[in-house]
């Protein structure tokens, strides 16, 4: 009898049965390298700054209270709503948000037209795609701040056209920065969306047009409702990614485009920094992204009910 099994049991008897022991591998894993750091970063978030860097192990709120309300210089002044922070976060929401519906009105038609070709060529397609996306993510954002600065190929090719007479200041706008976020999660909308479309039944659209449906109505009644998992999973994809990203606020970005990511990579970069401030930071990110997943997760549960 294999595997000490019953006489008798089934193949699905016998694997929910050892469904814990083929598990236990993953939970290690996600025990050590996601649940540790976060509780780490969790407790630091309640620590007290050191004036030199690191923490003192005495626990406080004050780094919440630093982001969310301000207490003067001194901290003798009556506390009001700290702006600032809320507002970096805010921009890091607004930004993200753009990005996900720019990639979106992109991702769809580019992942419908690969659905739609032939086999042979939708490797093609996919292959272009994701083929920038095998450099490293540095490299391919300080090509593009190379690519749109005041006397990048970008400006010399429209100066030498004469569709401008003085070069475009481009970097450290949030257009560079849109841009960052555009080029570098495009991909993770496309892939889910495409994966939605090659599995769709084209045969819904001819007995939509069949039944005088125009383009509009196939497509808002009869294609987005059966490929809307890929579009949700693309947009969740490329919304939490973006929500955190500092490179490219960093790179192309400046002062009036920093964006949480940037925030939070400050405070722990140098001596100077504040470990507790940075951590408390994070959670309040991680909150807010867990939020996002969790209503996914309530609005597909009720779906599938």
């Amino acid at each position: 009898m294999a595997g000490g099994a019953p006489a008798g049991a089934s193949n699905s008897e016998i694997y929910k049965g050892n469904g814990p022991k083929l598990l236990l591998p993953a939970w290690v894993f996600i025990g050590i390298f996601l649940v540790m750091p976060v509780g780490i970063m969790a407790v630091y978030s309640f620590l007290t700054k050191e004036f030199r860097g690191g923490v003192i192990w005495e626990f406080t709120w004050a780094a919440y209270d630093q982001f969310f309300l301000n207490r003067g210089l001194f901290g003798d002044e009556p506390p009001s709503i700290e702006w600032t922070y809320i507002g970096i976060f805010w921009r890091s929401i607004w930004q993200a948000g753009l990005a996900t519906v720019l990639c979106l009105l992109i991702g769809f038609p580019t992942a419908w037209f690969i659905a739609t070709r032939a086999a042979k060529e939708r490797s093609v397609w996919l292959f272009l795609i994701t083929v920038p996306y095998w450099v490293n993510l540095l490299i391919r954002t300080v090509s593009m701040k190379f690519l749109i600065r005041d006397t990048g190929p970008l400006n010399e090719f429209l100066l030498a056209l004469g569709v401008i007479d003085t070069p475009l200041a481009l970097v450290n706008t949030n257009f560079a920065v849109q841009l960052g976020l555009f080029y570098s999660y495009l991909p993770f909308m496309v892939l889910p969306i495409y994966a939605a479309v090659e599995r769709y039944d084209f045969s819904l659209s001819e007995a939509a047009a069949d039944l005088y449906a125009s383009s509009w109505q196939t497509l808002r009644l009869v294609i987005l409702p059966v490929v809307k998992p890929g579009i949700v999973a693309g947009c969740i994809l490329v919304f939490v990614p973006s929500l955190g990203a500092f490179l490219a606020p960093d790179l192309l970005g400046g002062a009036k485009t920093f964006m949480i990511g940037s925030l939070i990579e400050e405070q722990f970069k140098g001596a100077a920094g504040n470990w507790p401030f940075g951590a408390a930071a994070s959670m309040i990110l991680l909150t807010i992204v867990m939020g996002v997943l969790l209503i996914h997760a309530r609005a597909q549960t009720k779906g599938v009910r």
